[in-house]
């Protein structure tokens, strides 16, 4: 029987661990009983820097069952770095693993189809939302239009699927093998091939809390989504000039024609609104080369991606 690490980031999750920690015990026993994991599995809470009571609670859980391990990160990184940090230690000890939100939104009921799917030799399984009722409309229309917008540049990730997906040690392996720092982990686990499946599931509400992900971090993750696996909006720069530079030549037609059949006009809104209007699309086309290199200035200096402070573990 396959040893299954279930592994959850946590930043101030307080609130929500205890009852988290409770429902995915109950959930382990019954996966252990009904023979898909063997007894040495474990379920690892990384806390990511909280600033509450997350790393006491940790500790107490780990103190009084040792189906519980945890890692103490130095100081907070972020979800993707906090995951990344646990998978990789995890690696060493299981023969699959489980990533999931510890906010209790990832429907803990479908483990067993996770591990049934691993069982039939699936290396990758993802957690793909049947639909998104719980969510606002505002998400749901921004959350889809991602999406497909990352398709359009020809990004590989799988449709309504988060970070809710099991990977067998041999993916682990393969994905410590891509040592970006800029991470995106929905667009690297694709790229790693092995074969795949999906698990479809209801997604819950938040049991308690507050979400961790507020409009700004969902902007900055999308746009680090983009940036990472696709260089069209470079292209797309290109092409806007080269369309620019046309509307130009034929503006200039336009005034030197209006200018020799004498119905040339003062012109002067026209001129002060295409002003602003070049001065806004080279702004905006400075930024996206901006964050690109950026993110090449990020890559050259090759500092650590996370720093464990402490790590319990029975």
């Amino acid at each position: 029987m396959p040893v299954l690490y279930l592994v959850l980031p946590c930043y101030n999750e307080e609130e929500v661990l205890p009852e988290t920690a409770k429902r995915l015990k109950a959930r382990l026993a019954e996966l252990i009983e009904s023979g898909r994991c063997d007894k040495g599995s474990r379920i690892m809470f990384v806390d990511d820097g909280s600033k509450d009571r997350t790393w006491e609670i940790i500790t107490e859980l780990f103190s009084n069952n040792e189906c519980f391990c945890g890692i103490k990160l130095a100081h907070n990184r972020g979800h993707q770095y906090a995951l990344l940090a646990g998978l990789m230690t995890a690696a060493n000890y299981c023969d699959c693993c489980i990533s999931m939100d510890a906010d209790l939104q990832d429907d803990i009921d479908v483990l067993d189809d996770f591990m049934d799917e691993y069982a039939k030799g699936c290396d990758v399984v993802y957690g793909v939302r049947k639909k998104r009722t719980t969510d606002t409309a505002f998400k749901r229309i921004t959350a889809q239009g991602f999406y497909r917008f990352m398709k359009l540049l020809g990004v590989d990730v799988v449709y309504n699927h988060a970070d809710y997906r099991l990977m067998s040690r041999r993916a682990l392996e393969a994905l410590a093998e891509y040592k970006e720092y800029n991470l995106f982990l929905r667009g690297i686990v694709p790229l790693i091939g092995f074969k795949s499946s999906c698990v479809y599931y209801e997604r819950h509400e938040r049991f308690a809390g507050e979400s961790k992900y507020p409009l700004k971090k969902m902007l900055s993750f999308a746009i680090n989504g983009i940036s990472s696996f696709s260089v069209k909006p470079i292209h797309l720069i290109s092409n806007l000039g080269i369309i620019i530079s046309a509307l130009s030549i034929f503006g200039m037609l336009y005034a030197l024609i209006s200018k020799l059949t004498g119905f040339a006009a003062s012109g002067w809104t026209a001129i002060v609104a295409s002003i602003w209007l070049i001065g806004g699309i080279q702004l905006f086309c400075l930024g996206i080369i901006g964050e690109y290199i950026g993110k090449i200035y990020s890559e050259a200096k090759a500092r650590p991606k996370y720093t464990i402070e402490e790590f319990l573990k029975k």
